[in-house]
């Protein structure tokens, strides 16, 4: 019988199963999850209504000081992940969030209604199957037989399906178990799991834990992209779809931010999250920190139209969809492609606080 693996440090795992709580339904003064309404920043007497995940969009820009003279207000509500986001951007009830590669497609086939607006490119490192210290498998192609946890319809789902098929390896070739972060942390913690598909910070927190080590990750093998998707009928509305260009330059203003800030912000994103320091630093050189806006082109809608097909294919999506319908690129004049390689970590300039 394998024996599971030694205990985390407590320090580092509490502070972690504390950000799967939040993820999970606990609010904290100013935010609300799963949608209910949130904070408001800004004023005027236009309001855009922005879907965001606890340590998201808000704390980056109010960190970057990109919130201080808004014309307009800005309505946050914080959800779990972003397939209930999208959810919301269907019925109409946030204007703009953002989410990862894979809950678009989800959506898409699902025939929201949706419009893939902006895109950022970074490093896939952080998208990673984890294994216990103690594993015997040394490589992808190992995991035929065994057990793997993975959020379904996240941005982890298809990396797991690529690196198998990387390895010569079929979906049906391994015991798939669909768990959310928190009860995967649990299971693959407790030996329950033989691996785990998922993605930053939370590879970054079971790695500075060393409760586990990464088998294989998505660099080379997913496209790295993150999305800002926004509710056609607000886009329709002028003043809206001027609110949602001057948000966007700020969220590009943002990333620039962090880049150029790698410590300040991981102070934010770990007071935000409760995560340790160490993690949310660990998690902004690895993938955080990396992101370049990109534009949505045509390299995007090929990259996620083989997203939606590969999940068509294995029927976890009901029919097919043609992922260029849904995507707007009003937004994207000047930007980079999304072919564009994502920034590296930057050591911190002269009396920046480490």
């Amino acid at each position: 019988m394998r024996r599971p693996p030694h205990p985390a440090p407590a320090a580092l795992l509490l502070p972690l199963a504390l950000l799967l709580a939040a993820c999970s339904g606990t609010s904290s003064a100013g935010t609300s999850v799963g949608g209910a309404g949130g904070g408001t920043d800004g004023k005027g007497s236009l309001t855009l209504n922005v879907g965001d995940q606890r340590g998201g969009s808000e704390a980056v820009l109010r960190a970057a000081g990109e919130l201080d003279d808004l014309t307009y207000k800005i309505r946050w509500s914080t959800f779990t992940s972003g397939p209930p986001l999208l959810e919301a951007v269907n019925a109409k009830a946030v204007d703009i969030g953002a989410v990862g590669n894979t809950p678009p497609v989800f959506a898409a086939g699902a025939g929201s209604k949706i419009s893939v607006i902006a895109a950022s490119h970074g490093t896939a490192a952080g998208e990673a199957i984890l294994v216990p210290n103690g594993s015997p498998l040394k490589k992808p192609r190992d995991l035929k037989g065994r057990s793997v946890a993975v959020a379904q319809g996240s941005s982890a789902h298809f990396q797991l399906i690529a690196s198998l098929e990387k390895a010569g390896l079929g979906f049906k070739d391994i015991k798939v178990k669909y768990l959310q972060p928190a009860d995967a942390l649990a299971a693959f913690t407790s030996g329950k799991v033989d691996a785990w598909a998922v993605w930053d910070p939370y590879t970054s927190q079971v790695l500075r834990a060393k409760t586990g080590r990464v088998l294989t990750d998505g660099d080379g093998v997913v496209n790295g992209l993150n999305f800002q998707v926004a509710a056609p009928g607000a886009l329709k509305d002028k003043k809206k779809s001027a609110a949602v260009a001057d948000y966007l330059k700020r969220l590009r203003r943002a990333q620039d931010w962090v880049h150029d800030h790698p410590q300040a912000w991981a102070k934010v994103w770990a007071k935000d999250t409760g995560l340790p320091y160490e993690v949310a630093f660990d998690a902004v050189k690895r993938t955080n920190g990396t992101r370049v806006p990109v534009a949505v082109d045509k390299n995007v809608v090929t990259s996620e139209q083989e997203i939606a097909d590969t999940f068509t294919a294995l029927k976890l999506i009901p029919r097919r969809i043609d992922f260029g319908d849904f995507v707007d690129t009003r937004f994207t004049g000047g930007l980079p492609p999304s072919t564009t390689k994502p920034r590296t970590y930057r050591a911190p300039t002269n009396g920046e606080e480490s």
